[in-house]
């Protein structure tokens, strides 16, 4: 009883024994080498995975960094520019410092002002009404309201307005990571520069039909009419055939452009309302009091009240005596 006992505690020593000098021998026959610094780029990461970078994930990311001699190109829109230095730190390799943007929607075409047409019943996907019809308005341009760029965004940085029946970005949520540019078929999702107070002008259209048919088929359509070119003072207004887009790099928010909008397609966010000038009043000038010279007395006009009043003699009866 005894020696099988020994026998079998010798018999599993002994494979155990074979088995782990077969997996030493393995392990360090097919080792792959792993830079170190890979892992400390990783722990400095958001670990996001949004593959907003261009890789599929934040381990992804963190060897390409390692790997490549000039990161200047590469950049982690959630991490932003404070994490970029510290990767930069670590690597002692130089990355360029970049404008934070955010996401915003190029459509503003809701249930008012861009009526239903027609009405699909289906699956709710923008990426499947996109393939088999053109949308529920006469707009094939606009925003098709089934909120793909919603269920992607791993931030819950946008949501789908009931009243409107399009998506709302909220700026201090958006990370940049562009997921919802990617998912949106009808691509009316730009990312654009993020300053400090969060002023935005953008045109909110998309539609490349003539004037008469989008402002048939949407009522803040842009028509072309190139009248925020004529006013830009800086040519930050490029029209592109019926189609007006403001270049953020060399807008000046001057908001030239957003008075003169006939259909008022040019979106202006978290701008301060304008003051409205009130008409100077113009100071009428005194004129120096002038003294009147006395009237004449009119001698002849009163010489009837004045002068000897007329008798009138009555003539007498005939046959009266004195």
């Amino acid at each position: 009883m005894i020696s099988s006992i020994i026998y079998s505690a010798v018999l599993l020593s002994s494979i155990g024994t074979v088995a782990a000098v077969i997996l030493f021998i393995v392990s360090k026959k097919f080792y792959v080498f792993e830079d170190p610094l890979i892992a400390e780029v990783e722990d400095i990461l958001p670990a996001a995975n949004c593959a907003g970078c261009g890789s599929p994930g934040c381990k992804a990311f963190a060897e390409k960094l390692v790997a490549t001699d000039d990161i200047s190109e590469l950049f982690c829109p959630v991490g932003g520019n404070d994490v970029m230095k510290q990767v930069a730190e670590i690597l002692g390799k130089e990355v360029a410092e970049k404008d934070p943007t955010v996401a915003v929607l190029r459509c503003q075409g809701s249930c008012d002002v861009r009526p239903k047409t027609s009405e699909y019943q289906g699956p709710k996907s923008c990426a499947i009404s996109a393939l088999i019809y053109s949308g529920e308005t006469d707009c094939q341009y606009g925003c098709l309201g089934d909120g793909d760029c919603v269920d992607v965004c791993q931030f819950d940085a946008m949501y789908m307005d009931e009243s409107t029946g399009i998506p709302v970005v909220i700026t201090d949520k958006c990370t940049s990571c562009g997921a919802c540019v990617d998912a949106c078929p009808r691509d009316i999702i730009e990312m654009r520069p993020r300053n400090k107070r969060d002023l935005k002008i953008y045109v909110g259209c998309l539609n490349e039909d003539k004037g008469g048919i989008a402002k048939k088929a949407c009522q803040v359509a842009c028509i072309g009419c190139s009248k925020c070119e004529d006013v830009c003072p800086k040519d930050a207004v490029i029209m592109t055939d019926t189609l007006a887009y403001i270049d953020p790099e060399l807008c000046t928010l001057c908001r030239k452009c957003v008075e003169v909008c006939p259909t008022h397609s040019i979106i202006e966010t978290n701008f301060p309302p304008k003051k409205v000038k009130k008409p100077k009043k113009v100071e009428k000038p005194v004129k120096a009091k002038v003294a009147k010279p006395e009237k004449k007395v009119k001698v002849e006009a009163k010489v009837a009240e004045t002068s000897v009043k007329e008798t009138i003699v009555k003539p007498e009866k005939p046959g009266s005596n004195a």
